[in-house]
C-alpha cells in the first residue's frame, strides 16, 4: 500500500511534470473505485491548468487555476503514470495539452477521486480529522508526550492512527520502532519524554530516508526514475526470521490491531 514516502514520491513528480500543464479532457473507465469516480466534475475542468501539487498524510490535492482541487487516494494499490492508456485497471485519464496523459491505475480499486469546490477542502470528511503532518515542526516529544499520556494502548498502534499523526503506515512504523530501540507493544503511556524524542526523530529519518529513496512499494511512479529503493534499506519489516542487522539475533514478528509488525527483542526494549 502506497505510504507517506510514496505518495510524497508521487506529488514530487507532479509538481515537476503536472504543474503548468492543461487538462484538455478525462476519461473513466466506468467502474466504481472506494466510491463512484465523479466524471461529471472531473469533465467540467476541461481547460483548466494544474497549478499546485499537495499532500496532506496520503492524500493528493492538485490544485487547478479555476479553485477546484482534483483530491486523490492510491488506496491499495494505486498509482498515477504518465503513459498512454488502455492497460488493464486504468480508471481515470487525464489528457493534457502536451506529453502523454496521467493515468490513474489502481488494480484493487480501493482509491478515490474527488473534485473540491472553493472552501470544501476544510469540510472534507477524509482530510478534516487527521492529525500532525509527522516531518512537520509540530510533531515533537512533546506534541507526542502528550497523545501518550494516560494511554495504555501500544506505541505503535497509536503512530499509525492518522488523528494523531497522519500518514504513518505499518512499513515505516515498524522501521522507526526499530531505530528508537522501542518494542512495538510498549504501552504508549509508559514512554519516558527522552525515549519518545527519540522515536520522533526516528520517524522523520526514516520517512526523509524512504522519500529520498523513492518510497518502498512503488516501483514505477509519475513515468520517471526508479522509485522503491528503501526496500534495500528495511531493517526489520517483512524479515522475521532473518537476522537482525544490528545483533544477529533473529527478527521476530507479532500481530497489532491486525498488522503484522515486526522488531528485534534483544535491541527494542
Amino acid at each position: 500500500m502506497p505510504e507517506l514516502p510514496e505518495v510524497e514520491t508521487v506529488r514530487r513528480c507532479l509538481a515537476r511534470h503536472l504543474v503548468g500543464r492543461t487538462l484538455v479532457g478525462v476519461r473513466t473507465s466506468g467502474l466504481r473505485l472506494r466510491e463512484p469516480v465523479p466524471e461529471g466534475a472531473l469533465t467540467a475542468l476541461r481547460g483548466a491548468s494544474f497549478a499546485a501539487a499537495r499532500r496532506r498524510a496520503k492524500f493528493l490535492l492538485l490544485d487547478t487555476d479555476v479553485g477546484r482541487v482534483v483530491l486523490i487516494h492510491l488506496g491499495m494499490s494505486g498509482n498515477l503514470l504518465f503513459r498512454p492508456a488502455g492497460q488493464p485497471h486504468d480508471h481515470v485519464v487525464f489528457e493534457l495539452d502536451a506529453g502523454p496523459p496521467l493515468v490513474l491505475t489502481d488494480p484493487r480499486r480501493f482509491g478515490s477521486v474527488r473534485v473540491l469546490g472553493a472552501g470544501d477542502e476544510s469540510r472534507c470528511e477524509p482530510l478534516r480529522g487527521l492529525g500532525v503532518e509527522p516531518l512537520s515542526r509540530r510533531f515533537d516529544a512533546a506534541y507526542l508526550r502528550r497523545c501518550c499520556e494516560g494511554r495504555a494502548r501500544p506505541i505503535k498502534s497509536l503512530i499509525m492512527d492518522s488523528s494523531l499523526v497522519a500518514g504513518i503506515g505499518n512499513i515505516y512504523a515498524s522501521e522507526a520502532l526499530f531505530r528508537a530501540g522501542i518494542r512495538p507493544d510498549t504501552a504508549a503511556g509508559t514512554l519516558s519524554e527522552a525515549r519518545l524524542a527519540r522515536l520522533v526523530g526516528a520517524i522523520k529519518a526514516v520517512l526523509r530516508a524512504a522519500i529520498q529513496a523513492g518510497g518502498t512499494t512503488i516501483t514505477c511512479f509519475a513515468g520517471e526514475g526508479e522509485g522503491g529503493r528503501f526496500q534495500r534499506q528495511l531493517a526489520v519489516y517483512g524479515r522475521a526470521g532473518h537476522a537482525c542487522v544490528v545483533c544477529d539475533r533473529p527478527i521476530d514478528s507479532m500481530v497489532l490491531a491486525g498488522r503484522s509488525s515486526y522488531f528485534c527483542r534483544r535491541c527494542q526494549r
